[in-house]
């Protein structure tokens, strides 16, 4: 597999399969975690490119692709907020992006809506440790196992389920996040 991974960063075919089979999986995970249609989109396009990038980096010994592949949506997600977090000004915020017609930003705006009780989960777990957090949106709303979260977030699998164990602990009364981390 990691031959075949690496291909889709020098094959147009390859990456166009790559890119058709998980764009709306990370559509749903950047839009249960941004509000604004733009960013979305732009947040799309970056993991895509961070793909093609770092193809060579996959190892199908570590984990699933989709797992690989939420991995790069979080690290281009936090380098996303560092980078607004950084910008003083709206118009540099503004500036370099592609604008969206009405269709890209009706369609933006309903997956966002979609995604709304997925915010709202966030927003309740919001107090969590970040790594406990991490393990358990990953488990929780994204529907990863705890060996795939474990990947994405680059830490040991035992390390993963004890965050997880936590969080639970902490969220036992909070059905709407306590749904789907049975892993």
């Amino acid at each position: 597999m990691r031959r075949k991974q690496a291909e889709i960063a020098t094959d147009p075919v390859a990456f166009e399969a790559f890119y058709r089979r998980h764009v709306d999986a990370i559509t749903r995970f950047l839009a249960r975690r941004v509000e604004d249609p733009h960013t979305v989109a732009d947040l799309v396009a970056e993991v895509f490119v961070a793909v093609l990038d770092s193809a060579h980096t996959y190892r199908e010994s570590r984990g699933s692709e989709i797992a690989w592949l939420y991995g790069v949506a979080r690290n281009t997600l936090s380098a996303e907020r560092r980078r607004a977090f950084r910008e003083s000004r709206l118009a540099d915020r503004v500036s370099g992006r592609r604008l969206l017609d009405s269709d890209d930003v009706a369609r933006l705006e309903e997956r966002i809506d979609a995604e709304s009780r997925a915010r709202r989960a966030f927003e309740a777990i919001a107090g969590l440790p970040e790594g406990e957090r991490a393990v358990l949106e990953l488990v929780a709303i994204d529907q990863l196992t705890v060996t795939e979260a474990a990947q994405a977030l680059g830490i040991r699998q035992g390390t993963a389920r004890v965050r997880l164990h936590r969080a639970r602990r902490v969220l036992r009364d909070v059905p709407l996040v306590m749904e789907g981390t049975t892993g």
